[in-house]
């Protein structure tokens, strides 16, 4: 059988690392964790856990930072969780099957279930959020995208049919922190592409992000969780174009 690692990047995510970790118990042979600068006990979860931990010096972005973790890994198969993402056993069996294959594909994407504030979103463009997770190891490399990185595949990718179960939102506290960090980042790489963006177009931005998840893409099905993702999506969209319009008037 092909071994596997499981890669995890983490800063601050005791309440959430330990179910990550565990729900990959059968079928992880290794467990690699880079932290960011951890505060609380998630190095010590992870560490009990078995995880091997590494604690690199600066913060270079999502990408790169999945990156190394993927380089510190020896399977041959890669498996990459965020930390408050975990599996559920119908996808644990599918990966199962997936390395016990002589003529498995080179990547497998799955989908994802979302959550907002414990509410499964179902509709509103977050559902099913194909994420390209399951890789061999010497076919595919995360992008250097500071935020909403990606793995690259060279060859086949299939799609498993169960989910990767993910705590998205879990609080106000958490939507508000989440938009101010990765609207920042995001107007970096916009500002480095040489993007521009005056305040208007930054507010009628946000208004149509709000728009295509509640209405175009059927976010109203979801009620009130419908609502806060709507207004969680368009609340990002302007921040993030907003920071690009103050960046070029100084």
């Amino acid at each position: 059988m092909p071994r596997l690692s499981l890669i995890v990047i983490t800063k601050n995510e005791e309440a959430s690392i330990g179910r990550c970790l565990e729900s990959a118990a059968g079928i992880a042979d290794e467990i690699v964790v880079v932290d960011g600068g951890s505060t609380d006990r998630t190095r010590e979860i992870a560490r009990g856990l078995g995880a091997k931990i590494l604690e690199p010096a600066d913060w270079p972005g999502f990408g790169p930072q999945k990156q190394r973790a993927q380089a510190a890994a020896s399977g041959d198969w890669i498996l990459s969780l965020d930390s408050d993402e975990w599996m559920e056993e119908g996808l644990v069996r599918e990966i199962r099957e997936v390395l016990s294959d002589p003529s498995a594909a080179a990547g497998y994407r799955m989908p994802r279930r979302n959550r907002f504030i414990g509410e499964i979103v179902r509709h509103g463009g977050w559902w099913p959020d194909y994420v390209l997770r399951l890789y061999r190891r010497d076919r595919g490399r995360f992008n250097d995208n500071l935020v909403h990185e990606s793995v690259a595949v060279d060859g086949e990718v299939r799609t498993l049919k169960h989910p990767i179960e993910h705590n998205t939102i879990v609080s106000a506290e958490d939507a508000e922190g989440k938009v101010e960090r990765y609207s920042h980042i995001a107007a970096q790489e916009l500002l480095a592409r040489g993007r521009k963006c005056g305040g208007l177009e930054a507010r009628l931005r946000g208004a149509a992000a709000f728009v295509r998840s509640f209405v175009l893409q059927a976010g109203f099905l979801d009620g009130t969780a419908g609502y806060r993702v709507a207004r969680y999506q368009a609340r990002y969209t302007y921040k993030k174009w907003a920071k690009v319009a103050a960046a070029k008037t100084h």
